[in-house]
């Protein structure tokens, strides 16, 4: 398909998603944010795919929503938009998710990158969540997947008093898995997300739900579901190949089933 806000590249079995707006700083309009996660979508359904990558460019990731779009919008206008939830749509695709952040990844922009399953930063990344300073709160979940990654007194912070996150910073307390030069850290994150793609397709995909799972339940809840997914596995191709390959010492050769 042809888009107006992002570019598509294949390489391998990685799928990579450019954000695509750049004299906006990559500001996540509605029309954006549709063709992300219709493109998102259509590579979640291809087998051939095995992980995506969101990325912007190297001096902004995304600098927030469009708040052009907003700045004059009563409650009931905002009630009635549906934008703000396609946020929430990265989070029931069922491959991983990798965003690779460089520069500005403010508001949106950082609840985008924390709706995906993993975070790979450039040193010159900057986490922060500035929506105060226009007298309003993170609407697309700042609050809740901020605390969650890095607790509650450094997200306060963030939110009451515009606090920002330097790359080494967001290493340090969790927020992203690693720091890597401009130069290198869009190569590096299409090398992880390659390793991911090549592992079993169905246990990826569980392991996936499972740790999410911790997030949305209590610990019995999330014991148990953990379990019935891992008994689950046993129904599979690829947990025979997996441990036959295992035992006989050599590669396995996944089917995907």
């Amino acid at each position: 398909m042809t888009y107006e806000n992002i570019l598509t590249e294949i390489h391998g079995r990685v799928a990579l998603i450019r954000l695509n707006r750049p004299k906006a700083l990559n500001a996540l309009s509605p029309e954006l944010l549709g063709e992300l996660m219709d493109a998102a979508a259509a590579f979640d359904a291809d087998d051939e795919i095995g992980a995506l990558v969101i990325t912007g460019n190297d001096r902004a990731f995304a600098a927030g929503a469009d708040i052009k779009q907003m700045a004059t919008a009563t409650t009931a206008e905002m009630l009635n938009l549906t934008f703000i939830n396609l946020w929430d749509r990265v989070r029931t695709l069922h491959k991983p998710v990798i965003a690779a952040v460089s520069g500005y990844c403010l508001g949106g922009g950082n609840e985008l990158a924390m709706a995906c399953d993993l975070i790979v930063a450039s040193e010159s990344a900057v986490f922060g969540q500035p929506e105060i300073n226009l007298g309003v709160i993170p609407g697309a979940g700042g609050t809740q997947r901020l605390a969650r990654a890095i607790g509650k007194a450094l997200t306060m912070e963030m939110v009451l008093n515009d606090r920002r996150l330097t790359a080494a910073e967001a290493l340090h307390d969790g927020l992203v898995n690693h720091v890597y030069p401009l130069e290198t850290y869009l190569e590096e994150t299409i090398k992880l997300a390659a390793a991911i793609a090549d592992r079993a397709p169905v246990a990826v995909r569980l392991g996936k739900e499972s740790v999410n799972m911790a997030f949305e339940t209590g610990l019995t809840a999330g014991l148990e579901h953990e379990r019935r997914l891992f008994y689950l596995l046993f129904g599979t191709d690829d947990q025979k190949e997996g441990m036959a390959a295992f035992v006989n010492k050599r590669p396995a050769r996944w089917k995907g089933r």
